[in-house]
Formats: C-alpha cells, sequence, structure tokens
C-alpha cells in the first residue's frame, strides 16, 4: 500500500523540477512511510511513498523493466501476483523480485493494456512506456484505490490525494456548486471533486497521456444484464459464492508482515475472521471498536466470535471527547468535505490496530454485493405499500406523523422512522432514494443552501449516472446506483483514507470482482427472504459457522450517536459557536441550521448526521478562503 503522485509537460522541452516532484510525495507521506522513490526524465517525474507489506526487500518504487523502457509506481496490491508470475515465466519473463509490481510490469510487456483484466486486486498505477512516450495511469475495477488528475500549466498532474496535485501548484478554487449534492449524499462522488479542474478516474477505467493530450478508456464494467437474464439457481450461486468467497479471504491473507481483522460483530466481518482461520495456524488478531450508548454498541457479539475462534482479541471505545481529534483528523485526511460520520470510529480502530499490525481484512462492501441494507428490505416494503388504495396511503403516514409530535427522544425517533418510510413509499423511487441517502428532509435542504448558491442538483446527478442502468425494478435500480456511486465514493473513500492516515492497509475480500460480477448477475429471490436478508451468506457460510446471537441480531452498521453526543452542553455550544458565529461563506442560512440544533437538543429530530455534514462543510470552506 503507498502513494503515489507526478506529472508530465506536453512541452517535452520543459524540464521536469524534482523539488516540486519532491513537495508532492511529501505531502502524502502517510500513505508510505516506509520509503520513498524518484524518477525524473525531461517533461516527466514520477514519485512514489512506499507502505511494505509484500517483498519488503526487493519491491523498492519506482520500478524497472530489465530494459529500463517500463517504469511503475502503483499503490495497492495485485492479490493474485503469484499465479500470475508463474503463468509469465511460463511464457518467457524473467523475475528479479517476488513483488507484485515486477508483475504488473511483465503482465503489460505481455498483454499491453489488456494486463489490467488479469489483475485480481486493487490498485491505482501509473506506468511510463519509454518506447511509445506514454504514460497510462489505471485505476481498480471497484474503487478501492483512489485517483486524482488535473490539467493546467500545460500539464498533466496526478496523485493519490487532492493534496498531491494542490502541493504541484494551490491554484484550485472550490467548487460551490458541489454545495448540493455534497449535502445530499453526503461525500462527492466520481468523477467530481469539490475543486475546479480536480477530478477523480472512474473505477475500471485508465487514462493514456502523451503529448498530444488525455484520453480516457473503460477495461471493465458491471455485467450488461438485463432483469430476464438474472440468475434464480439459489444452489449454483451459493456454492459458487462459497468456493469464491473463501478463494477471495485465502490470496488476500498474503503478507509479509502482521496482519488481523476489524471485527465489528455484524454477519460480515465475523464471516471474514471465520474463514481466515481456515487458512492459518496462527491466532488471527481482531479490532473492535465500541461506543459507551449500548444502542450502537456491538462489542458483546464480536467477543463471541473472538471466543469461538480463538483470535488475539482487542477493543476501544468511541465517545464524544473524540470529537475535536476526529474533526481535525477528518478535516486533513480528505481532501474534500466528507460527511460520513462512521469515519470517526474507522479513524479509532485504524489507529488503535496500527499499533498491531500493519495490515488488516474488513467486511466492508457485503451489504452493497449481498444487498443487505435495510434500504433494500424498504424497496420491498415500498412495493407492497403502494398496493394499498391511494386515500389510506396518504393518511397513514399523517396519522404517524400527528401521533409523534407530543413526544421526545427514542419514541419520537421511531415513530419519525415510521412516518418517513410511509412517506418515502409513496414517492418515485429517485426521490425515495434521496429520501433514505439526505439526513434531513428535502425540505428541510432547500430551506438550508442559500439562494444565492447555485448547485448541481441531485436529480440532475441521478439521471447523469444511471442513464446505462439497464434495470427497471427499484431494487435492482439501487443496486446499481450502490455500486456506482456510493460503494466507491462513500464506503471506499472512507476507508482508504482513514486507514492510511494511520498507516495501515485494508483488504475486502467481499469486493473480488469475482464475487461482485457473480451477485450482481443473481436474482433477488434468492438474495432475501421475506424481510431477512443475505441469504446467500447466511446459507454458504454464516449458518454452519457463526454463534446464533450473531444470526439473529439486526443490522446496525457502523454508526455513530452524533445526535447523543450533540445534546451534550459542551457540544452542543461548540457547534452553535462553529455554525451560527462568523458565518461568512453564505453557502447556507444559519436561521435554518438553528432550527435543526435545537430540535436535535429537545429530542424532537435525530439530525445528528446532519449536522455534522454542515459542521465538515463549514471548516473545508473556512480553509479556502
Amino acid at each position: 500500500m503507498c502513494g503515489i503522485s507526478g506529472f508530465f509537460h506536453f512541452d517535452v522541452n520543459r524540464a521536469a523540477k524534482s523539488e516540486v516532484l519532491k513537495k508532492m510525495t511529501d505531502v502524502i507521506s502517510h500513505r508510505g512511510p516506509d520509503d520513498e522513490g524518484f524518477y525524473i526524465k525531461q517533461n516527466l517525474a514520477l514519485g512514489h511513498r512506499r507502505l511494505s507489506i509484500i517483498d519488503l526487500c526487493t519491491g523498492k518504487q519506482p520500478m524497472f523493466s530489465d530494459d529500463n523502457k517500463i517504469i511503475l509506481i502503483f499503490n495497492g496490491e495485485i492479490y493474485n501476483y503469484v499465479e500470475l508470475r508463474e503463468e509469465l515465466i511460463k511464457l518467457g519473463n524473467k523475475f528479479i523480485t517476488t513483488s507484485d509490481t515486477e508483475v504488473i510490469i511483465n503482465a503489460y510487456r505481455t498483454w499491453g493494456l489488456d494486463c489490467q483484466n488479469h489483475f485480481n486486486g486493487m490498485w491505482a498505477f501509473a506506468l511510463w512506456d519509454d518506447s511509445l512516450q506514454r504514460l497510462v495511469l489505471s485505476r481498480d475495477r471497484i474503487g478501492e484505490k483512489p485517483m486524482y488528475y488535473s490539467q493546467f500549466d500545460n500539464t498533466f498532474i496526478f496523485g493519490s490525494e487532492i493534496k498531491a496535485i494542490n502541493a504541484y501548484s494551490n491554484q484550485q478554487k472550490p467548487r460551490v456548486d458541489m454545495t448540493e449534492l455534497y449535502l445530499s449524499l453526503s461525500f462527492i462522488p466520481a468523477p467530481y471533486t469539490f475543486f475546479e479542474n480536480i477530478y477523480q478516474l472512474m473505477p475500471g477505467k485508465y487514462l493514456l497521456v502523451d503529448c498530444n493530450g488525455v484520453k480516457e478508456k473503460s477495461y471493465w464494467n458491471l455485467p450488461d444484464i438485463s432483469e430476464r437474464e438474472l440468475v434464480k439457481d439459489k444452489v449454483y450461486i451459493e456454492k459458487e459464492f462459497a468456493r469464491l468467497f473463501d478463494d477471495s479471504v485465502r490470496i488476500r491473507m498474503r503478507s509479509d508482515v502482521d496482519f488481523g481483522a476489524f471485527l465489528s460483530g455484524g454477519l460480515d466481518s465475523s464471516c471474514v475472521v471465520s474463514t481466515m482461520t481456515n487458512h492459518t495456524s496462527k491466532r488471527i488478531q481482531t479490532f473492535t471498536m465500541g461506543f459507551k450508548n449500548k444502542q450502537y454498541d456491538e462489542r458483546n457479539l464480536a467477543q463471541l466470535i473472538a471466543d469461538k475462534y480463538n483470535t488475539v482479541h482487542h477493543e476501544d471505545i468511541v465517545s464524544s471527547e473524540h470529537f475535536d481529534e476526529a474533526l481535525n483528523k477528518i478535516l486533513l485526511q480528505y481532501d474534500d468535505p466528507f460527511g460520513d460520520a462512521s469515519a470517526i470510529p474507522t479513524g479509532q480502530i485504524s489507529k488503535y490496530a496500527a499499533k498491531f499490525v500493519k495490515m488488516v481484512l474488513t467486511g466492508d462492501g457485503g451489504d452493497e454485493v449481498l444487498s443487505g441494507y435495510t434500504t433494500y428490505q424498504g424497496e420491498k416494503f415500498a412495493s407492497q405499500y403502494q398496493l394499498l388504495p391511494t386515500p389510506i396511503r396518504k393518511l397513514l403516514p399523517q396519522l404517524i406523523k400527528l401521533t409523534a409530535t407530543p413526544f421526545r427522544g427514542n419514541l419520537r425517533y421511531k415513530l419519525n422512522r415510521v412516518y418517513k418510510v410511509l412517506e418515502s413509499s409513496n414517492l418515485s423511487f429517485e426521490k425515495r432514494l434521496l429520501s433514505k441517502l439526505c439526513h434531513t428532509s428535502p425540505e428541510n435542504l432547500s430551506q438550508i443552501i442559500s439562494a444565492d448558491t447555485k448547485s448541481i442538483s441531485f436529480f440532475d446527478f441521478y439521471e447523469d449516472s444511471m442513464k446505462e442502468c439497464r434495470f427497471k425494478d427499484p431494487f435492482y435500480k439501487l443496486m446499481y446506483f450502490q455500486h456506482k456511486v456510493t460503494l466507491p465514493g462513500d464506503m471506499l473513500t472512507k476507508v482508504d483514507r482513514m486507514s492510511m492516515a494511520y498507516s495501515i492497509e485494508t483488504r475486502i475480500p467481499f469486493l473480488d470482482h469475482r464475487i461482485v460480477e457473480l451477485l450482481f448477475s443473481a436474482h433477488k429471490s434468492i438474495k432475501t427472504k421475506g424481510y431477512i436478508n443475505k441469504i446467500i451468506l447466511r446459507n454458504s457460510v454464516a449458518n454452519h459457522s457463526l454463534p446464533k446471537e450473531v444470526l439473529a441480531t439486526s443490522k446496525k452498521g457502523f454508526n455513530v450517536p452524533l445526535r447523543d453526543w450533540f445534546k451534550e452542553d459542551n457540544l452542543n455550544k461548540k457547534i452553535k459557536d462553529i455554525l451560527l458565529v462568523n458565518n461568512d461563506n453564505s453557502v447556507y442560512k444559519t436561521s435554518g441550521i438553528e432550527k435543526l440544533i435545537n430540535e436535535n437538543k429537545e429530542g424532537k429530530s435525530d439530525v445528528g448526521n446532519f449536522i455534522w455534514l454542515i459542521i465538515v462543510l463549514k471548516f473545508f470552506l473556512d480553509s479556502k478562503q
């Protein structure tokens, strides 16, 4: 795992400056504290920071082919490098190292750009082909590893993080037209960033850069399948998933350093840990982060798994006392506004685990590939609810809303959630999706964003991101949107930045592209049974490997009790000082924010996550003034 950066002057006579490249790599040193390396030739500069996981002695980068015609800098891991190395040797290639980096070089030399389709892994790499005078930038299929780029000053600039590009020349202005999209999604989706003229390379795509300019191409996409073609063979899907999941865990355990696993106590991470024990005789180190608030805490379930599989178990707690530290770290690591509050415990568990190991396996991605989020149950409910007569469908939400009015606290929150489910079930899919993504009502959103702020709307973005989706059923539309947008933009961005902030590598077995392709093609009838989710995982792995308490527990997720934290007097005063005093950015209206802060304090509404979104945005905009 590493950090990469570099630039290419389109004018071949313009010499690249080493001091600029050094500055670009220094700002991402947290991604690779073990080593650094540079390559500068004429108008090209390539920089690398290394976190050593595989081939500790000879894996230094930039790495050169034996004829010095191919130069590579690489962030990530190619998990099937052992098998590819053997195949490439049979085809006549010679190897000096045992690293996956050299596998990429020889794979490119053997298969050209098609080498990307041979890799099983997570990556972002930049490869200079001296024979063709061409730079190739590639990002993995699912989007686990980031790649940002920009063009200005007659130069192409790239890096693992935006701060590397800004280190080249910090002249990019914030894109305030991203405000509504950020407040709707909690993050900035690819290919956009919150900066003018800086973009994210989309997953499954690559760039070709030479003196004639930049071309974007695609090497992989989700299966092009219609609803009629979805697989209904339950036995086949479950058997194939079990085989692929076991293999995915196995190859992700390849490491020359100590490693472990993040263990939440939920179904996904528990299945990862149970499968890991099939492939090692050593005791696995597991790491759990809990909360003082029992409603959010799953440490008891994680302990059950740790006891069953005799792991070396570590646990810690996140509390409101971590607010300042977490906010500062998030503002430092996420160059864009990033408002998913689960970055807080992700950062804390990464910091804690880094004391013991350099790499962990995680259960991330399971909800996306297995259609396990409660939103899928919501889609099933909506389809049934819409069968009721229209007058009843319109009356029920209003009755619930009226019933909730006199209450405060947990009962009010529960009734508000019931109201939101019923109300959204009457909407079109895209409006229902927004209501689930947004941490406040769309009506509140329109009242909070300043009228002077011109924004790209969620619905414009939705229409553009779904233009290649062939599905009509809302269940599959949700699946497509999550794979294309929220998985790479939210979940994987969160995990990458927070783990790299503490120089620890995360590997995600559920996102092996073979599993993604298999389950994306599976019919919903074998993914859910009634309102029970993750049937494929339960039948193939969980039912015969996990304690019944874990199997029976409803999903909690890595949620943070922000609504309760922001009720505390000291934090309530702090957020008011942050958001209501000296609001010079004019992006949001303080009157609307003050109303939400007071409603949260009084227990009328659960808007802690939305308040967090605004705090992050406020600090980001203040820092750019």
